[in-house]
């Protein structure tokens, strides 16, 4: 049954990899495959699914779609061009700032889905190039998901699957590495693209005189909308002595949410057309998935190996875990790779590994930066290329590939950094 279970896993792998079928598709019919193989039964199976990850997902997801519809986000993205003078330069940095910080409490790919369309209306006015916008909000959207639990899916699947580290120690363990790489993204980006970033004092008139105010569409909602996100954000902060599950704290919000916004059929019926189903169900075969190589004792043979390896030595587990999550990442999806290394991971501990924080934290770090390394590496990447083909610009492998896997490896030397420093030294 090992053997068969690995063979239905890498399979499940190489197809997803692949892209040649839709990675839902794949994920659901491994996960059915296992159970009718006899791998597991369905009892097990449904053990394995982590609800408390689906709930938060499905919870944000509603939360962004109800807000969305204030027109807040377009609001703030004019809002920080004015602030920024229209100057592009400080532009490009005010923009990927933005990012960061919405990518810290939205999911990336809805991020980037908000952002972009902006980001081109403001570049097309100022005539300047927007690819060198569209790649920093790239590199930022997957560095700001990386700072908080609800930031990136990574983040949210370690979290569930290790109670100790909730909302507020995500902060506080992330949140300042995040910060340093943040600025050396930015910086970097800003010289690399400097010569491009000129315009006409006439066109920053234009921009200038932009009203922000007109972008907001319902203002009532707008005030539900805040007050709701503001409470949902305390339930995370509060988690440590209110012991409410995250998945619980958002689901609440999004229900309360809609309650707000009148409980209408129709308001349901929006909102639940924007949760992104596909993810969900791509998660729930990925979580039986995993869930048959645990079973079987798969996972627990490649942490006995990896034990051997570093010879239980948390230093090189640490730093072994960091670099290998981030290219792994960069070029395969981080999804299924973090759901294989978090039972991996558990059993190295069990195996006499002693204080595993400090990999945890190497884990979210090199899956969530890794993710910048190529194109494919996460889906805001795809969603950000998808969306500027649609509108003639063309942002290929390679030309990403130059510049985003050199600025990865810089995240990545100043994670390693970080983490030795306060954790290992």
């Amino acid at each position: 049954m090992e053997t068969l279970a690995a063979i239905i896993f890498v399979l499940m792998y190489m197809l997803i990899v692949s892209e040649k079928v839709h990675r839902t598709i794949v994920a659901m019919m491994g996960a059915i495959i296992m159970i009718i193989a006899g791998i597991m039964p369905v009892d097990t199976a449904l053990h394995h699914i982590d609800f408390n990850t689906l709930g938060l997902l499905i919870g944000m997801m509603i939360l962004v779609s109800v807000t969305a519809k204030t027109g807040l986000f377009d609001y703030v993205a004019i809002k920080t061009a004015k602030a920024a003078k229209a100057q592009p330069r400080r532009l490009l940095i005010y923009l990927g700032i933005i990012t960061a910080v919405f990518s810290a409490f939205l999911d990336n790919v809805t991020t980037v889905l908000l952002m972009v369309p902006v980001t081109f209306a403001i570049t097309n006015k100022l005539h300047i190039p927007v690819v060198p916008f569209l790649l920093t909000q790239i590199l930022a959207s997957n560095v700001g998901g990386t700072a908080t639990l609800i930031g990136d899916p990574p983040n949210i699947m370690i979290g569930s699957a290790v109670k100790e580290l909730t909302f507020v120690a995500f902060i506080e363990n992330l949140t300042p590495v995040v910060i340093l790489c943040m600025v050396a993204v930015l910086f970097v980006m800003n010289v690399l693209y400097r010569k491009q970033m000129v315009t006409k004092p006439e066109l920053q008139a234009e921009i200038m005189q932009m009203d922000e105010t007109k972008s907001l569409k319902d203002r009532k909602l707008l005030a539900r909308s805040l007050f709701v996100l503001g409470l949902t954000i305390l339930g995370f902060f509060t988690h440590s002595f209110t012991h409410i599950e995250s998945s619980v704290v958002a689901l609440f919000g999004a229900f309360l949410l809609l309650f707000l916004e009148g409980g209408s059929q129709h308001a349901v019926d929006f909102s639940m057309r924007k949760v992104e189903w596909a993810t969900i169900f791509f998660f729930i075969g990925l979580f039986v998935a995993v869930g048959g190589l645990s079973e079987t004792g798969v996972i627990r043979d490649l942490a006995t190996k990896a034990v051997a390896l570093t010879e239980g030595d948390v230093t090189k587990t640490s730093l072994l875990v960091l670099w290998l999550s981030a290219l792994v990442s960069s070029v395969l999806d981080n999804i299924p790779f973090v759901a294989t290394m978090i039972p991996l991971i558990q059993n190295m501990g069990a195996m006499g590994v002693d204080n595993l924080e400090p990999v945890w934290w190497s884990l979210s770090l090199g899956a969530c930066l890794g993710g910048n390394g190529t194109l494919v590496g996460a889906s805001a990447n795809l969603i950000v290329a998808g969306m500027a083909a649609d509108r003639g610009v063309k942002i290929s492998f390679l030309n990403y590939f130059k510049i985003s896997f050199p600025i990865m490896i810089m995240t990545i030397a100043i994670s390693t950094i970080y983490v030795y420093l306060r954790y290992l030294l």
